[in-house]
């Protein structure tokens, strides 16, 4: 418990150190000044310590009680410090003016040994009861925020699922819109997947499923690159700032680390491995379209490539 005495009366300091250190309080610091004390508080913090309660003394030459507490209140890393008014006035304006700056109680002089250390312990009291309060509510925000992130999360493969894919778009779409900005948008379909499940087996089916995931999502690169299923065997990379050449080149270097990856393919038209078809698309969003144009586009191109023989990836300026 350290505790910060700020009077510039030497007697009224000696008189509260010795009070609260006879109590067993012995972590006593003492100010004569705003200025003083000031130091001291960010000496503490700097040290990886902090000052649990400010006893101020309401009249002080140069910045007195009332400002110096509305300073200290005003600081976001002091703020939280409860602080007790040390006061000789009777003047109601004056007390009423320090609860205002943020004062948590007051205490009249000359001082009552009891009332004082009754005070220090409800205004300790209350400091905890409010950090474990906003404690618990950050233990709750990030419990939303994780539970928040779950639900756009695809189970099976870690990737965003669809409707997080439709909150990126969409977002995407009104930053490029703003930054004059193209984006472009990657859709890919596993070459001819049922059979692959009707002759692998569905375990084997979500395993490949996996791999595919892995490969399309090591291909976002930049922070805001973003890899989602779309549904089934069907997988989008919403790519900002990038124009269609540009998403090609993404396109045809996951194609190729999936050829790399070999996948076998029992009943594949195509080949003994697995393949995938890409679309791609490119636009520049403005006031006259929306998200949906490019979804529209990728979604043309991946019907050409599949209905080009699979295994190729196909463009669109949308």
């Amino acid at each position: 418990m350290e505790i910060l005495i700020v009077d510039d009366s030497e007697t009224s300091q000696l008189l509260l150190t010795t009070v609260l250190s006879s109590a067993g309080y012995a972590q006593l610091h003492s100010a004569s000044s705003y200025e003083t004390a000031h130091d001291t508080l960010i000496a503490c913090l700097e040290g990886d310590r902090c000052i649990d309660l400010i006893l101020m003394d309401i009249n002080m030459p140069g910045v007195d009680g009332i400002e110096a507490t509305k300073r200290i209140k005003a600081d976001p890393e002091l703020a939280r410090i409860p602080v007790i008014i040390v006061t000789g006035v009777e003047e109601e304006e004056r007390i009423e003016a320090a609860f205002e700056a943020g004062a948590n109680d007051y205490i009249r002089k000359p001082i009552s040994r009891i009332e004082l250390l009754a005070r220090v312990r409800s205004a300790i009291r209350l400091r905890d009861e409010m950090e474990k309060r906003r404690d618990r509510e950050r233990e709750l925000e990030d419990l939303t925020e994780e539970l928040r992130e779950l639900s756009n999360i695809d189970g099976l493969t870690s990737l965003g699922n669809r409707r997080w894919f439709d909150e990126r778009i969409a977002n995407e779409w009104l930053r490029g819109r703003r930054e004059g900005a193209s984006l472009a948008l990657l859709m890919a379909d596993i070459d001819f997947f049922k059979r692959y499940n009707d002759s692998m087996g569905h375990l084997e089916g979500d395993n490949c499923l996996k791999q595919v995931a892995r490969t399309i999502r090591d291909a976002a690169r930049r922070p805001a690159d973003f890899a989602a299923r779309f549904g089934g065997e069907e997988f989008v990379l919403l790519m900002p700032h990038t124009d269609l050449e540009g998403a090609k080149y993404v396109a045809e270097g996951i194609m190729q680390k999936l050829a790399e990856l070999a996948i076998k393919h029992p009943d594949s038209d195509i080949g003994p491995h697995v393949t995938l078809s890409i679309g791609v698309a490119t636009t520049h969003p403005d006031m006259g379209l929306d998200q949906q144009t490019l979804v529209a586009a990728a979604d043309k191109a991946l019907y050409r490539a599949k209905n080009s023989g699979r295994n190729r990836v196909e463009t669109e300026t949308a």
